[in-house]
């Protein structure tokens, strides 16, 4: 029992030597003397646990638990991965999972809340939106749940089913979904077509590291047919992904050297710009994009510069608001923290996070009852001549066509 407390006792010791190292204090004495005081409650407290708990407690399990609490406290999106969640999100990064394909986040109330359900996956074809409230898997309450506990539920073996209650507070009601798990594969740019003569409408579910080249081969192809006078770019519903990606995207249409966005951190390398850097851009094509509440992160920082360079309007609904940088930090046991680090801003000095962009023409999206097909989901193609926000941005092109001639 001795050695086992000397052991946490060193592990505190070493934290608060690194914390104190980092700290950047001339004086750190008082901060020192705080610290001590809470690391020694901390191993007090293990103490405690391990000498009247009911059954012996393994060591890791105690410090895996306090980090857990201690990194999730922080804010919503930051938490701690044991080796195996740090395994399984670097899988995931690959693009090919087993679940039901849901983009999800903890609320500011702590509620599991859906950001977007991802194209073409079981959730999609069952209907799920942005903004839905799961508030159970498989009959167990989601309340206290964090992020990677929801996602260790939510996936499994391709062909088993998850039961989801949902609260949809727009409609006031609630209700269940019953999903199959699929592989999930994601191809991030799709549904390049034309609307009508000379209108190109491109859809990007995800910014992945192919997105910036299948996003070219679509252009191509789109001119291939004729000339292009419009383009909607489709960022509905579409949760985000890697970053310099976004940089990037948005880079295909903005002169070299044009700020994208920039990022503010306590660390000085987290305060930083990122310009586009694309050689040949394409800064002669009026452009529409579509957002929604299901555009975050990424999207968000497209729609965002595009606009801000009056290089694009934006249609739709106001977009979800998740504009934080999070790193993830391995540490020595294969464990690693991800962690807010820094807030990014539109080349407006524009905050995202929590407030989300407002699009310059707001077009509100048809309810699912209004746009439901007959038949199974899985069959049924996009029509986007049925879909009233395509149609008013390839209206808007149209005018802006017109108007350039006059």
């Amino acid at each position: 029992m001795k050695k086992r407390w000397i052991w946490v006792g060193g592990t505190a010791v070493v934290l608060l030597g690194s914390l104190l190292a980092t700290s950047g204090l001339t004086n750190p004495r008082s901060v020192q003397e705080a610290l001590y005081e809470q690391v020694e409650l901390l191993a007090e407290a293990i103490t405690v646990i391990q000498s009247e708990y009911v059954e012996e407690v393994e060591p890791r399990r105690l410090i895996y638990g306090a980090l857990k609490g201690m990194v999730e406290s922080l804010d919503r999106h930051s938490q701690f991965l044991d080796p195996g969640a740090y395994s399984e999100m670097q899988v995931e990064t690959k693009g090919e999972f087993g679940g039901v394909g849901l983009e999800i986040t903890i609320s500011k109330d702590g509620v599991l809340t859906v950001v977007s359900p991802m194209d073409d996956t079981p959730a999609a074809k069952g209907g799920l939106r942005p903004q839905d409230k799961i508030v159970k898997i498989d009959g167990e309450s989601t309340r206290g749940i964090s992020l990677h506990e929801a996602v260790v539920k939510l996936r499994g073996r391709a062909g088993s089913r998850v039961n989801l209650t949902i609260l949809r507070e727009e409609e006031n009601r609630m209700f269940e979904v019953s999903l199959t798990r699929a592989i999930i594969q994601i191809r991030s740019v799709k549904e390049a077509q034309t609307i009508s003569e000379g209108i190109g409408y491109v859809r990007i579910s995800e910014f992945q590291d192919n997105t910036t080249r299948d996003l070219e081969k679509a252009l191509a192809e789109l001119e291939k047919i004729g000339r292009l006078d419009g383009l909607i770019l489709d960022l509905r519903n579409n949760p985000g992904g890697l970053l310099d990606v976004a940089i990037e995207v948005a880079g295909n249409f903005l002169p070299a050297g044009t700020l994208v966005l920039s990022t503010k951190g306590r660390a000085e390398k987290q305060t930083q710009q990122f310009l586009s850097k694309s050689t040949k851009p394409h800064l002669d094509l009026p452009m529409v994009i579509l957002i929604n509440g299901g555009s975050a992160s990424a999207s968000e920082i497209v729609a965002g510069a595009l606009r801000d360079h009056e290089r694009a309007i934006l249609m739709g609904t106001k977009s979800f608001g998740k504009g934080s940088v999070q790193t993830v930090i391995p540490l020595r046991d294969g464990s690693a923290v991800r962690l807010t680090t820094s807030i990014y801003y539109t080349p407006s000095g524009q905050m995202i996070h929590g407030k989300g962009i407002q699009p310059d023409v707001v077009v509100e999206e048809p309810s699912s009852q209004e746009t439901a097909p007959e038949g199974p989901p899985e069959k049924q193609p996009p029509n986007l001549m049925k879909d009233p926000v395509v149609m008013r941005a390839a209206d808007l092109l149209r005018g802006l066509k017109v108007y350039r001639k006059k």
